[in-house]
């Protein structure tokens, strides 16, 4: 079973955000991680990047397929993961909390309402 922690907000694209965190970290989830096995490149935003809900983002590459990250919020991408460049395989070890991937100030915090809490996520994986 994945873990899915029960403070962050959910895509149902396997993002994560941290909504009570400002700027909000913004990640992909335990069971994405394990659908691409192992991740060998993220190309992430660039920094000051105004972004809306459900924009592409960014892209994850792994041994299997290369993902597209989408913005869980609108806003603007403020910090980026530096330790993702050398190291991807932290998205596979440590998925929420070494391995958020970039840090989003939202335009409207609101949205994150409007995703998918922790209970609901884990019936959507099923």
């Amino acid at each position: 079973m994945s873990n899915v922690p029960d403070n962050l907000r959910y895509r149902d694209s396997h993002e994560w955000i941290d909504p009570m965190q400002s700027p909000a970290p913004v990640g992909i989830t335990d069971h994405a991680q394990a659908e691409l096995t192992d991740v060998v490149f993220v190309d992430p935003p660039k920094l000051g990047t105004q972004v809306s809900a459900g924009q592409q983002v960014c892209v994850i590459e792994s041994v299997k397929a290369a993902s597209d990250i989408y913005a869980p919020v609108s806003g603007e991408i403020v910090e980026i993961n530096e330790a993702l460049s050398s190291d991807p395989g932290l998205l596979n070890r440590d998925p929420y909390i070494g391995g958020w991937i970039f840090k989003i100030k939202p335009t409207n915090a609101s949205e994150a309402d409007a995703l998918m809490d922790a209970e609901a996520y884990r019936k959507h994986i099923g």
